[in-house]
């Protein structure tokens, strides 16, 4: 395998463009995390995507990521507050964010629950958590897979569909979430979930060549979403507010 598809495959890719996909995402964290004059970190920014489009809303942004190379750009595009650094062990005070990102993040680490727990002691009470993460039921494993030794780039159906033995095999490289996975791994953390759902993708790449196609499957998978299937999203959509340690959670 190259260098840059073993990055790929440990790391995914970050969000080079924004388009109509990250607006969408924007919008939600803004609908239940308002972000007017709060103090927002992006764990695995990538580039800077995010923390450049939330400039509109807040100057009091920072960022870590494991990839230097990706920093170099953010801190190009005039990102000030990056850092390199591991999501299991971020380089700031207790309770120093009313709002910790993490965007699509939390399946490529080595510690899922570790990284939680890092999250929560960043976040102040009362503040969110928010997070993006691969829905184990969407038809197409979109983070490649292992086969015959080899990492193949692409989207695979059904993969998510496997026993986990077998899925673990053909993607060993990242992880996929069912909701009651997540909740495994909230627990105990003293947090509220403000809201947890599914959501389907922006079809960004297709819009690019058939606009037409584009619009008719949001339409037809955004009213999905009001319904139990759902399920069958491209990612899990979470928002956690933390909690004091002498609250009960509920």
């Amino acid at each position: 395998m190259n260098t840059d598809l073993d990055r790929a495959a440990q790391r995914g890719l970050p969000s080079y463009l924004w388009r109509f996909g990250q607006e969408r995402r924007l919008n939600l964290i803004t609908r239940y995390a308002p972000l007017a004059g709060q103090t927002v970190l992006d764990v695995g920014c990538g580039i800077g995507t995010y923390l450049l489009r939330m400039r509109e809303f807040t100057p009091h942004l920072f960022g870590i990521d494991l990839e230097r190379g990706q920093l170099l750009q953010g801190k190009a595009s005039g990102l000030a507050n990056l850092a390199c650094a591991r999501a299991e062990a971020l380089p700031f005070p207790d309770a120093s964010f009313g709002l910790v990102l993490l965007h699509e993040v939390l399946e490529h680490v080595d510690d899922d629950r570790l990284t939680l727990n890092e999250a929560r002691r960043l976040t102040r009470s009362g503040g969110k958590i928010v997070i993006f993460a691969p829905n184990r039921f969407f038809p197409f494993e979109t983070h490649g897979i292992f086969w015959r030794g080899k990492y193949r780039f692409g989207n695979f159906p059904l993969v998510g569909f496997l026993p986990d033995s077998l899925r673990r095999r053909l993607t060993p490289h990242v992880r996929a979430y069912t909701s009651r996975d997540l909740r495994n791994l909230l627990e105990g953390l003293e947090v509220r979930i403000i809201t947890h759902t599914q959501i389907f993708p922006g079809y960004d790449h297709i819009a690019s060549r058939f606009p037409m196609v584009a619009k008719m499957l949001r339409g037809i998978t955004y009213f999905l979403e009001k319904t139990p299937l759902r399920i069958l999203g491209l990612s899990h959509f979470l928002v956690l507010e933390k909690l004091p340690k002498d609250r009960t959670i509920c």
